[in-house]
């Protein structure tokens, strides 16, 4: 265990990344395990804060690779512990940042799954199948993450005063708590309303506002989406895919471009801050343009004497 003298300043820390920056809960909480497990590795180094060395901060990360850390998640870690250490510096505990040259290691660019638009119907047919009471809440989930490119904790903060069906778009809360205004298409507008005209159940106290409800009447959570979108694609015969609610973002993001739409628009649809994190779309329409080309080239034609 970290010491306790450190409890204050990882608190400083938290609040930090609150109010300063702005962050979401899940992303202040994944910060925050990053920095404790900095302080952890100090501890039992027996190492200090104060003089923390860029040394010190590469047996950091060996250590993270010496205990099976895949390096994504390495890259992550050490994305959490250079913003610690900013905010040491900041705070006057450090003259220098020693993590400012450290590097992340290197990650393939790795192309997401996507759905076509049939396989999409099929898993809100499915939502017929699995029926139950909360069959038109699936419905309209399954519509909005498809239809609007939401993040799962984006749809899982929607709150009545962000719909403005009348008008076809929502408003969206995404990283940093900035909003962005997204235009609904009339399927979306179509079931959530159904959804909305339905009983639902009584929500409990403080959670009135939101739109996606429990059976408890508590905002659905990122799990519960995760299972259901799970559960869906598994009735509509796509279990054997890793299919989960960020694969309909992708898929909304590859149909619109294969579509015609621009890089840009589609950035400012999907909350990105730099297209450089949309441009991975580019390489999924690329893909399946080879595969255009492979079966109907005339020099890729096989022929058969």
């Amino acid at each position: 265990m970290f010491p306790s003298m450190m409890q204050p300043l990882l608190e400083r820390y938290l609040s930090y990344l609150r109010f300063e920056l702005n962050l979401s809960p899940n992303s202040c909480s994944a910060y925050l395990d990053d920095a404790r497990k900095l302080v952890r590795y100090l501890s039992d180094e027996g190492l200090s804060l104060e003089g923390l060395t860029y040394e010190q901060m590469q047996g950091f990360v060996a250590g993270l690779y010496d205990i099976g850390i895949q390096p994504r998640s390495v890259a992550r870690i050490i994305s959490g512990a250079k913003s610690f250490c900013r905010f040491l510096q900041l705070e006057g505990y450090m003259e220098a940042d020693p993590s400012e040259l450290l590097e992340t290691p290197r990650i393939g660019r790795h192309l997401p799954d996507v759905l076509t638009t049939e396989e999409v119907d099929r898993m809100l047919e499915a939502c017929l199948e699995r029926g139950g009471a909360e069959m038109l809440r699936n419905r309209a989930i399954l519509e909005v993450l498809f239809s609007c490119g939401l993040r799962v904790s984006e749809l899982c903060g929607l709150k009545m005063g962000d719909l403005f069906l009348d008008e076809a778009y929502l408003r969206v809360y995404g990283k940093g708590r900035k909003h962005r205004l997204v235009p609904m298409s009339p399927s979306a507008i179509e079931e959530v309303r159904r959804y909305l005209l339905s009983p639902r159940p009584q929500p409990q106290r403080g959670q009135e506002e939101y739109v996606f409800l429990s059976r408890r009447g508590r905002a659905i959570s990122r799990i519960m989406v995760f299972v259901l979108v799970r559960e869906l694609a598994g009735l509509a015969g796509l279990g054997q895919r890793k299919i989960s609610p960020h694969t309909l973002r992708h898929s909304f993001a590859t149909v619109l471009l294969e579509g015609g739409a621009g890089l840009q628009a589609i950035q400012l649809m999907l909350g990105h801050e730099d297209i450089s994190t949309t441009e991975i779309y580019t390489h999924i329409d690329r893909s399946s343009l080879r595969e255009e080309i492979e079966r109907y080239h005339p020099r890729n034609r096989k022929t058969h004497v």
